[in-house]
């Protein structure tokens, strides 16, 4: 397995902000799709479990979102796009990149990008694996920003339907998936 530590280390440099915001939240994900894993008895091994949570948001870095200290030129909603071509370029395990790819709400389709006229390739990017289900899942319970504190069920679903009904329902599908 990779070691996805030294991908942090070159892209995030120590002693920033971001990197300091980008480790607290991958570590919070990570922490928890562990649990699910277990308590689920996801057949997922779970050193790649811990690398997706790990490398799920590499590409914030490369966005313009200053109240996370990420001062790059890209929208925040590419960040899953820009990580998944950064992890192929550095010669990470598809299945990683795949959960860079499609971890943004409860994933994003054609039809979700058109109506809110995101600035992304025209593509679903839908979670299909279940690392990918997992990972995805797992994220929507933290913020990168404020307390960084886990929000609770009813704070997720809120969320979720500002974006709209059919996010709503594909992160429903998730929880019901690991409850």
């Amino acid at each position: 397995m990779m070691n996805y530590q030294e991908i942090i280390d070159k892209y995030y440099p120590v002693g920033t902000k971001c990197r300091g915001i980008f480790l607290r939240h991958s570590r919070q994900v990570a922490d928890k799709a562990f649990e699910i894993a277990c308590r689920c008895n996801l057949n997922i091994p779970l050193d790649m479990v811990e690398a997706a949570a790990m490398l799920h948001d590499i590409g914030i870095f490369l966005t313009n979102a200053p109240d996370i200290n990420c001062h790059g030129s890209e929208h925040y909603i590419c960040h899953g796009i820009l990580g998944a071509d950064l992890l192929r370029r550095e010669g990470v395990d598809e299945a990683i990149a795949r959960v860079a790819e499609r971890h943004t709400g409860a994933g994003l389709t054609i039809d979700d990008i058109e109506r809110q006229q995101l600035p992304l390739p025209r593509k679903d990017y839908l979670p299909e694996t279940i690392l990918e289900k997992l990972i995805c899942y797992a994220d929507k319970f933290y913020s990168k920003n404020g307390a960084m504190q886990e929000k609770s069920l009813d704070k997720v679903r809120a969320s979720m339907v500002r974006h709209s009904l059919e996010s709503l329902s594909r992160f429903n599908e998730l929880h019901n998936m690991f409850k």
